[in-house]
Parts: C-alpha cells; structure tokens; sequence
C-alpha cells in the first residue's frame, strides 16, 4: 500500500515538476475521504538548492529519507540531461529497486535513474526534446519519445510537465483505485486518465495561418467522431493535397488522421462508460466504432481491457 512517499531533489530542480509531485501527495485530503500520504522533500545536495527560476529550496532531510519510502519521486531539473550525480544518491536508488520501491521520474529526472542503471533493459519516457540524448547516453534503454509515461515496474517515467501528472495519477490508480484518484484529479481541476500511450504534442515551426488551417480540421473531427472520413475528405477542407494535409496533420499532432481519430473514439467511449448507463451498442454508435463488436476490439487494442471491464473498475460491478 502506498503510504510513504519522497521527493529527491537536486540543485537547479525545475519547481513546476516538483509542484507536481507536492500537489498530488503532499496535500491532506483527507476531508474528503483521501488517504493522506506521508510525504517529504529530500536533498542529495545539502539543506538548501537553488532552482532553475532563481529562489531556493531548503528542507531538512537528506537521502536516509529515501530508505523508508514507498514511492521516491525525482522531479525534473536544469542540467540533469548532463551532469553528474553524487554516488550515495545512485546507490540509494538502487537499493530501492532492489527492495520493490517504485521509483518515478519526471522529464529529465530520467537521466539520473539511467545514471542509477534503472533504465537498462526497460522502456522509459522522456520529453521529446531529450529523446535523442537518452538514448545517447543510455543504449540499453528502449526510449518511446511519444509516450506520456512508461510503467515498467518498480520504475515509472513520464515525459514533460503535465504528463508527470498522468504518472502521478497512475500510479494512485495502481494503488488506491480509480475513485481516489479521480477525486484527487477533481480536487486538481485536471482530467483523471489520459493512458501512457497517448501521443505527446510534437513542435514543429510551421506558418501560423497553416496551423490554424490543421486545427479547425481537428475541431470538426471531433465533433463529427460518429461520421465516417476519409484524409481526402478532411484534405478538402484545409483546402489542402491529401498528400500535403498528412504531412501536416503528422507534424503537428505526432500521428495520423486515423490513429488520431481512433484516439478520440477511444477516450469518448471512455467517457461514456464512466458516466453514462448507455448500452454497448449506443456507446459504439455515439463513437463511430458501428457495432459493439468493433467498439470491443478497438478498445482492448488500446486499453487491454474490455468496455464492461473498463466500466466496472469505474463505476463497480453493477454497473456492467
């Protein structure tokens, strides 16, 4: 059971990352029924860090407080992508792994677990600014630069800011079940799943007027996710070459018009099942899947799991 949780900071932290680990376990909920996590911050670096913004952060523990942790957390941080890390820091998440601690990191944070050896002969998310220089510096890594976040078991990596979130929110999942951390992501006005495997939003330098162009595009598919189109017919209205609207839509989405549209089928029935009593059936019409049947087979493609599956977890047994 997930009870003890720390934060392992170094100097040059990034404070948004930490504040992600802070806001999910950090904060006594437990007026609302939440379990209350004991949750520290630890330095391997001295009582006192600078940050990348300028301020410090001091705390008074150091890394013994990471050998009575359930969950240690390593925040993102300004030149982790490069530096060295002091050796009873990687010892010490070593032997947290050893012992079944999960270890998660978030953006760069990676780069100390692969410094640790944690990343060998595992996939690991990153930001998709770091890929190439993860997969540089640590080969026995599989890197997916498009994943949110990666749970390989005791280690969990997620990729930049708001998808450290996702991760957080996982792993509370994992441990406590879908209705604490979907409680958790109310009180934090943020959506309660988005899966590991959801595309992160690739930059490319386009002309604004073309993005603007790609984005209305994706407005309609949105709204139209129970119609059935072709990229010729989505093509037609960016007033684009089907040819030139693909490329387009891949750079900037990081995936296809029918991999983005299944996407989006997916998380409408996700949404569907968790807050509606609408029948199989309806839920596939409503999402452009046509039958149950091809509602059920996309679903657990995506997922791993079935629509009933999926709805019980949500919303319990009587609901399926």
């Amino acid at each position: 059971m997930l009870k003890n949780v720390a934060a392992v900071l170094l100097d040059g932290v990034h404070p948004f990352e930490l504040g992600v680990v802070c806001e999910v376990f950090g904060i006594d909920r437990s007026d609302e029924g939440l379990p209350v996590y004991d949750f520290a911050v630890a330095s391997a670096e001295g009582p006192t860090l600078g940050t990348h913004c300028g301020f410090t952060v001091s705390t008074p523990y150091g890394l013994e407080r990471l050998e009575e942790a359930d969950l240690i957390a390593v925040p993102a941080g300004d030149t982790y992508a490069t530096r060295t890390y002091p050796p009873e820091l990687l010892d010490a998440l070593r032997r947290a792994a050893e012992r079944g601690t999960r270890v998660l990191s978030v953006c760069s944070g990676v780069f100390l677990l692969g410094a640790a050896g944690l990343l060998d002969g595992r996939r690991c998310a990153v930001h998709w600014r770091h890929a190439e220089e993860l997969a540089r510096r640590f080969p026995r890594a599989t890197v997916e630069p498009d994943m949110l976040y990666v749970d390989e078991d005791p280690v969990i990596t997620s990729a930049g800011t708001a998808a450290g979130i996702d991760a957080c929110l996982h792993i509370v999942r994992k441990e406590q079940g879908p209705e604490v951390a979907n409680k958790i992501a109310r009180r934090m006005v943020v959506p309660p799943h988005r899966d590991g495997g959801q595309a992160q939003y690739v930059e490319r330098p386009l002309p604004r007027s073309q993005c603007d162009t790609v984005a209305e595009v994706l407005v309609w598919m949105e709204r139209h996710l129970d119609e059935e189109v072709t990229v010729e017919q989505l093509a037609a209205r960016a007033h684009m070459s089907p040819r030139t609207f693909a490329r387009r839509f891949q750079q900037e989405t990081g995936t296809t018009p029918y991999r983005w549209i299944l996407r989006q089928r997916v998380l409408l029935a996700q949404e569907l099942l968790e807050r509606t009593d609408e029948t199989m059936d309806a839920i596939a019409d409503r999402t452009g899947f046509g039958t149950a049947a091809a509602l059920r087979h996309q679903f657990v493609r995506a997922l791993g799991t079935t629509p009933n599956a999926y709805r019980r977890t949500f919303r319990g047994p009587q609901a399926a």
